[in-house]
């Protein structure tokens, strides 16, 4: 199959775990705040794992977001790229990532790796079930959809912002 996708921007985590839904939640925003342009997916790859493959092997550049569990202060942002990814899928991510870990793997051991995988996102607070964010990374939210933006207007792909629709422009459409 060829590579059909330039970035895939994969939002990971569970939504009913608190702060594990964050990766989720950052793609839904940028999904209803910016346009993609040609070459650039979008994804809500919640805890799908393994049927996330097929994705991946169509990508050339993954950019994942998810919670990542470190030192630094709740909601802080952190990035981390190439072989410093797997490890963290495996040892200080949530619960789902296990999912994560094997999806990485079998994309390696099939060939279809993409060619750059990074990993950005914000540390959590607690990841307890439970519907919604921590204050602090609720906080973080902002820098976090600031730092994707970056990431992919570094790679060459701007996320355009949707025109606004007030009321008058939906009045419009029904007249």
């Amino acid at each position: 199959m060829a590579v059909d996708i330039d970035l895939l921007i994969l939002g990971l985590g569970n939504v009913l775990c608190g702060d594990d839904g964050l990766g989720v939640m950052a793609v839904h925003q940028i999904e209803e705040r910016y346009d993609a342009p040609r070459g650039v997916r979008v994804v809500d790859g919640g805890t799908l794992g393994l049927a996330l493959l097929p994705l991946l092997h169509e990508a050339r550049t993954v950019l994942m977001i998810d919670a990542i569990r470190c030192e630094d202060a709740p909601g802080s942002v952190v990035r981390l790229e190439g072989a410093d990814v797997s490890p963290a899928v495996r040892e200080r991510l949530s619960p789902h990532d296990i999912g994560v870990a094997e999806l990485l793997d079998a994309a390696e051991l099939l060939g279809c790796s993409p060619t750059k995988i990074m990993l950005l996102g914000l540390v959590p607070d607690r990841m307890d079930l439970g519907i919604g964010l921590s204050p602090g990374v609720e906080a973080g939210m902002p820098a976090l959809i600031d730092a994707i933006l970056g990431e992919a207007a570094g790679l060459g792909h701007v996320l355009s912002l949707k025109p606004q629709r007030g009321v008058s422009d939906g009045a419009r459409l029904w007249a």
